[in-house]
């Protein structure tokens, strides 16, 4: 899962990143100082796994990974090639999500490229450039499909369909938005052009340590947070500042100032969280003395697709799975206890994944 990183320069985009990556990636107090996407890779923060390395205390524990991509901020005019926009809006493509981090804080030290705070405005900004370089990109599409039909009369479908969404774009709707006005069909045919308003949304609201304190106090974080219902996207509430600070702890240390703080997850479990429910992802363990590692896999995986994360050769010679849920193990103590008492199944073919379950494949090639 690759997570781009996006916002107005100055808005906390590096510090955020900085802070839940360890990348290092050179923060200041001045717009495009992010020149080229720093990448980072972040371990999945997953209890789970982490009790199954105490049960087995194996040779290698492997957690799943997300990977968070610090991409320079964003100004008017980039759907043109202002600033840095074409680089910027290239590397939005490559991505599965956007986290859009938006400023909630007034600072008179860190400067705002717009001269103020005021989210919405921000928030406009970005959109309005990803609609706009959307656009165009709906423009190649339909010359292409009108080009297409003199040959095949099929695609006169899809000249319907795209002339449909660019009418929408130029109302400064998202693609995202769009689908829901469609049948599934034609929602799917849209779906094959790498559109960047169609990429889901989680809004980073930034906020100050007494703002982080209690959010819903805060004004600028109320608008985001309205903004975000209404699009049907996630918010959630960071202060990039404190995740710095905790991104330098251990994790004793780091649960002593999460308590302090009076919040139980940091702000780097919450994105993975939102960033899961918002992908429609799961995952399920594997556990040995070997190595316990945890797999990410779409919400509705059947179990031999689900064995081809591991190896093609998995999925390809799939017999059955063998399936204890982590609850049931937990209770039990023991992998033996829990097969004494029944609770792991042997599961086929059309056997749906859930999250959580651990799981032993049999297969032959």
């Amino acid at each position: 899962m690759k997570l781009g990183i996006v916002g107005l320069p100055n808005v906390g985009k590096s510090t955020l990143f900085n802070a839940i990556t360890n990348a290092g990636a050179e923060s200041a107090n001045y717009p495009f100082c992010t020149i080229d996407p720093n990448v980072g890779m972040v371990a999945v923060p997953d209890y789970r796994l982490d009790k199954l390395s105490e049960m087995y205390n194996p040779k290698k524990t492997t957690p799943a990974v997300i990977e968070f991509v610090d991409i320079a901020g964003l100004v008017k005019g980039a759907s043109r090639g202002e600033g840095l926009g074409n680089k910027f809006l290239a590397n939005i493509r490559m991505t599965d999500a956007i986290v859009h981090v938006v400023r909630c804080f007034d600072d008179e030290n860190v400067i705002h490229v717009e001269g103020s705070t005021d989210p919405i405005r921000d928030m406009d900004t970005i959109d309005l450039e990803l609609i706009l370089a959307d656009a165009e990109m709906v423009d190649r599409r339909i010359d292409k499909a009108q080009k297409a039909a003199k040959g095949d009369k099929k695609f006169l479908h899809e000249v319907e369909v795209f002339s449909g969404l660019k009418e929408w774009l130029n109302d400064g709707k998202s693609a995202r938005s769009y689908l829901s006005e469609v049948s599934e069909d034609d929602a799917a045919l849209i779906g094959t052009s790498e559109l960047l308003s169609l990429k889901p949304v989680i809004y980073a609201a930034n906020l100050d340590e007494d703002g982080f304190a209690d959010p819903q106090a805060v004004p600028y974080y109320k608008q985001v947070e309205e903004r975000a219902q209404a699009e049907g996207a996630q918010v959630i509430p960071v202060c990039a500042k404190l995740e710095a600070e905790i991104a330098e702890l251990d994790a004793e240390e780091k649960a002593m100032f999460l308590e302090e703080l009076g919040v139980k997850e940091s702000g780097l479990d919450r994105l993975v969280k939102a960033s899961y429910t918002l992908l429609g992802l799961i995952s399920y363990l594997t556990s040995g003395e070997d190595e316990c590692r945890a797999w990410t896999i779409t919400k509705g995986t059947k179990a031999p697709q689900a064995a081809g994360k591991i190896h093609s050769d998995f999925e390809r010679g799939f017999i059955r799975a063998e399936v204890v849920s982590y609850d049931d193990l937990m209770a039990c103590g023991t992998m033996a206890a829990a097969r004494e008492k029944g609770l792991i199944r042997s599961e086929g073919k059309e056997y749906v994944v859930q999250d959580g379950d651990i799981i032993l494949f049999r297969f032959n090639v």
